[in-house]
């Protein structure tokens, strides 16, 4: 009996311990949230008068604030950036269409990195580098996925006539009906997702589309901004009150399940405001007005100016030190990120390949002395196929910006970047320049090598291309078609598919097995179920903060060509026909695949939609 006493004895000990051990030394959860087109000044704790953000407000007062932190200026490069730790240029994404807003396939994210460390990953939301494998969330590291197409909902590569609203999103790469306004959904599956792995440890990436327009959300929302002349726009504002609602819902889950202590939670955003601020001089590189908020800065989304990059990002982490509100005021960026949350989370480096950032975690802890006045960080917003130099650029130290290689502001005296001291510190601007050369060689060294859509893999043997991922995109005459401002622009979204947008372009493909492939070219997509030459009659669904889809055009094609290595093929396009369909023999290897629908008149441009399924 002694002996069965004492055997007991052991076993209970040996388990405490055991379990102490394990509790202590228990990897934390992570989740990270991103929103889409909220700059710094869109949350009440950064000052703005008139935004409801509670919930951020709370989190706010308990997190490391990194109040220097900068992303890209646009959506697709931040989160290249953000899921890699490197300039998003070096990983080959730096336009929000076109084949640029494709990640490149050597990539390695920190979804992949967490799934092999053990984690249990998801995203939910807006993903935006790249809808094909393998690109797709469920290639690169995410055992669970939920995620609209392209860049907004609405994009030529999302489901037809999705509106926020009961839409059908990518469930694991199938599209799925959802129930209920998209910010819903993306914490409702968040919060699913997690209820089946709260043994954890987990990483769940919620990527919110909003506020990016169309700006669609329920009235109950906007109504809380009418009325008010100074605020730029309420259905904006009442998209970001929408998240935060959902944001205090998803901390409320996590402290009733006793996860909220060992989880950590970022919250960020992707580039600076896209409608929470009115500007004068310039539509987003002019000084703020009296109309919105953007904390004092110059310009907005897509500008090199501060207010263009400079966004909130806020760490609450109560189990490793971090439950109180504190400032970090050092110089950070997108690509710190990652392997912050590495260290964090205890992961051994990794050897694949170099990382642009660098971990915070000493530094935010305060275990190490921030003695980084000389850190140098870059971004630019190219929106070109060939880079430009000094295109939408700035370089950054703490006390300085460098904008567009020339105009130079002290940040310490002018936060507001209106006076340009580049004659009087001519030493400081060489400087700069020289650091920026140096960074776009080396970011733009192999600028030239293309992403390219893998198709004849046993994991996706059947895909859909649409023009949103176009190159090298031209109008019917044969001349480029690009936006005032220079940019490449395909027929990304559906409103210019049903105005019959007269572009073409090619995709960049590789073949990975050698065979017969069926290809379909399409005007419009399969859930349409329209025909190659019929317009589609106006929608009479209203939309809560919009106006009914409008009515697609009828076009008189009278022929389909399909061109892709040495198969080049023209079809007749009857009036029932709702794709023009070819069987090819393709062998292996990369290689462009380019289409034509033509008329009389002039009438030339390519299939917005064209379906690959592997016959063998």
């Amino acid at each position: 009996m002694k002996t069965i006493l004492k055997l007991f004895v052991v076993l209970f000990i040996h388990a405490f311990i055991f379990s102490a051990c394990s509790t202590k030394t228990k990897k934390p959860n992570v989740i990270l949230v991103i929103t889409d087109d909220q700059g710094y000044g869109d949350l009440g704790c950064h000052g703005n008068p008139w935004i409801k953000t509670p919930n951020m407000d709370k989190l706010w007062e308990e997190s490391i604030r990194l109040t220097d932190y900068h992303v890209s200026p646009t959506c697709a490069p931040t989160r290249s950036a953000l899921m890699t730790g490197r300039y998003n240029n070096r990983v080959g994404v730096w336009h929000t269409v076109t084949g640029r807003t494709l990640l490149r396939e050597n990539e390695e994210t920190m979804a992949r990195v967490f799934s092999e460390n053990g984690y249990s990953t998801a995203m939910f939301g807006k993903w935006h580098l790249g809808d094909n494998y393998p690109r797709r969330p469920i290639d690169v590291g995410f055992q669970k996925a939920v995620f609209h197409g392209g860049g907004a909902i609405g994009n030529t590569n999302d489901y037809w006539d999705n509106d926020y609203f009961d839409d059908h999103y990518y469930d694991d790469g199938e599209f799925k009906q959802f129930e209920g306004y998209c910010t819903d959904v993306w914490f409702n599956e968040a919060k699913s997702f997690i209820e089946r792995n709260n043994e954890g440890p987990f990483f769940c990436y919620i990527a919110t589309n909003a506020p990016h327009g169309p700006l669609y959300v329920e009235d109950t929302y906007s109504n809380q901004y009418k009325g008010d002349t100074l605020i730029p726009s309420a259905r904006f504002f009442g998209m970001i009150t929408c998240i935060d609602e959902n944001i205090g819902r998803l901390r409320a889950y996590l402290k009733e399940e006793n996860l909220d202590r060992n989880t950590i939670f970022i919250f960020m955003t992707d580039n600076g405001t896209a409608n929470g601020v009115k500007l004068e001089g310039h539509w987003n590189n002019g000084f703020p007005s009296a109309y919105g908020y953007s904390s004092g800065m110059r310009g907005k989304k897509g500008s090199p100016y501060d207010g263009g990059h400079r966004v909130p990002c806020f760490i609450h982490w109560p189990d490793g030190g971090i439950e109180e509100g504190r400032d970090f005021d050092g110089l950070t960026a997108h690509i710190d990120i990652f392997p912050s949350l590495m260290e964090m989370c205890g992961f051994e480096k990794r050897n694949t390949n170099k990382l642009d950032g660098m971990s915070l975690w000493k530094y935010i802890k305060g275990e190490n002395k921030w003695e980084k006045a000389k850190r140098t960080l870059f971004v630019d917003s190219q929106r070109v196929e060939e880079p430009e130099h000094y295109r939408g650029s700035s370089v950054m130290q703490k006390n300085w910006r460098l904008v567009y290689g020339k105009e130079l502001y002290d940040m310490r005296n002018d936060p507001g970047q209106r006076i340009d001291v580049a004659k009087i510190y001519p030493d400081k601007v060489k400087e700069m320049r020289g650091l920026y050369e140096e960074w776009f060689a080396d970011v733009f060294s192999d600028y030239k090598t293309r992403s390219y859509i893998q198709i004849g893999s046993n994991k996706a043997k059947s895909m859909v291309l649409t023009s949103h991922d176009w190159m090298e995109v031209i109008k019917a005459d044969g001349t480029r078609a690009a936006s005032p401002g220079g940019e490449d622009t395909p027929p990304f979204a559906h409103p210019q598919m049903r105005r019959g947008w007269q572009r073409n372009g090619y995709w960049d493909i590789e073949v990975l097995r050698e065979g017969k492939y069926k290809i379909e070219l399409a005007r419009w997509p399969e859930e349409a179920g329209r025909t190659i030459t019929d317009g589609i009659p106006a929608s009479n669904v209203s939309i809560p903060g919009g106006e009914p889809f409008g009515e697609g055009i009828a076009l008189d094609i009278k022929n389909a060509r399909l061109k892709i290595q040495e198969f080049d093929s023209t079809v007749s396009v009857m009036e029932e026909t709702k794709t023009a369909e070819f069987t090819v023999a393709l062998r292996k290897g990369k290689t462009k695949l380019r289409t034509w629908f033509t008329g009389d008149e002039g009438l030339s441009l390519g299939a917005y939609w064209v379906y690959i399924s592997n016959e063998e």
